[in-house]
């Protein structure tokens, strides 16, 4: 059974940085993209950022040139450091260990966790 423990969430004021984190148990996702989709209050979940397990990088539009993920497979983990944070990137943030790209979008083939809340004040 895969677990997440996602950390790294908190309260900040616009122009500040924050870094998620999460490492992942239960199986390796070494060889899949790991990343991270995000949920703001009263919209749908997002896709927000991924690394390939060849190092190849995906963002949205939105958070081009803020934010980085990484990813660290000795320890199962996949970061995203956010810089320039926004108020519209207030969400709770999810970790997804095994994202894949369909027809329809981003989508995470395994589990969820119970994701870190980010709240960015103007």
């Amino acid at each position: 059974q895969v677990q997440l423990a996602e950390s790294g969430g908190g309260l900040v004021q616009a122009g500040d940085s924050l870094r998620l984190s999460c490492e992942a148990s239960g199986r390796s996702f070494s060889d899949v993209a790991m990343g991270w989709f995000r949920q703001a209050p009263g919209k749908e979940r997002e896709f927000v950022a991924a690394m390939a397990g060849n190092g190849r990088q995906y963002y949205t539009d939105s958070v081009k040139g803020r934010f980085s993920v990484d990813r660290d497979n000795n320890k199962n983990a996949v970061y995203l450091q956010m810089m320039t944070l926004k108020p519209e990137d207030t969400a709770v943030y999810y970790c997804a260990p095994d994202i894949v790209w369909r027809t329809t979008g981003w989508a995470n083939r395994s589990s969820w966790g119970q994701g870190t809340r980010v709240t960015v004040s103007s």
